[in-house]
């Protein structure tokens, strides 16, 4: 099984050879099984905790060919950043994978910041079900934290699954 996955623009790739168990088929499975559910990009299993990440790059590819406006604050994608989470609860809860979860959104864009990176976080986290899994249960949590991350800030808080550019062959003529 590979666990090497290169992104929608096909610019950057993920390496998840150290973990128990990756897959980015998530969508493939909810459009095979016409399921009208949304779905995170990356699920990471560690020994002890699951990474749900999220990944969007508005700084390379079609984004920047096109004229790119995206908004990351726009309400319509801090709505989607939530329901992407909750959506893919069901594919992990089928899977039997109970593991502690931490949410992920890798979002690089022109003129991010960790500011607003950090800004953007606290808007989403409202959604999130935080507050209702604090008061509901000490035990049972659908999610111990949620960030967003530039990929140099992933890669040096994950550094066992590092995002870097593809890697492209040259040949020589």
């Amino acid at each position: 099984m590979n666990k090497v996955f290169v992104e929608e623009n096909g610019v950057y790739q993920i390496d998840c050879t150290k973990a128990i168990w990756a897959t980015d088929a998530v969508h493939e499975i909810y459009r095979a099984n016409k399921v009208g559910l949304k779905d995170i990009d990356f699920i990471i299993e560690q020994e002890d905790n699951i990474l749900l990440l999220e990944y969007k790059n508005a700084a390379i590819g079609r984004a920047v060919e096109h004229g790119s406006n995206f908004n990351p604050n726009a309400e319509k994608i801090i709505n989607n950043i939530p329901e992407k989470y909750f959506d893919t609860l069901h594919y992990l809860n089928l899977l039997g994978k109970t593991k502690r979860r931490h949410y992920v959104w890798v979002l690089e864009y022109p003129h991010g910041s960790s500011v607003a990176r950090k800004m953007l976080r606290n808007k989403i986290m409202k959604q999130l079900p935080f507050q209702l899994q604090t008061s509901l249960s000490d035990k049972v949590k659908l999610i111990e934290s949620f960030d967003v991350l530039s990929i140099a800030e992933w890669n040096e808080k994950y550094t066992q699954y590092p995002i870097n550019k593809v890697e492209t062959k040259n040949s020589i003529v």
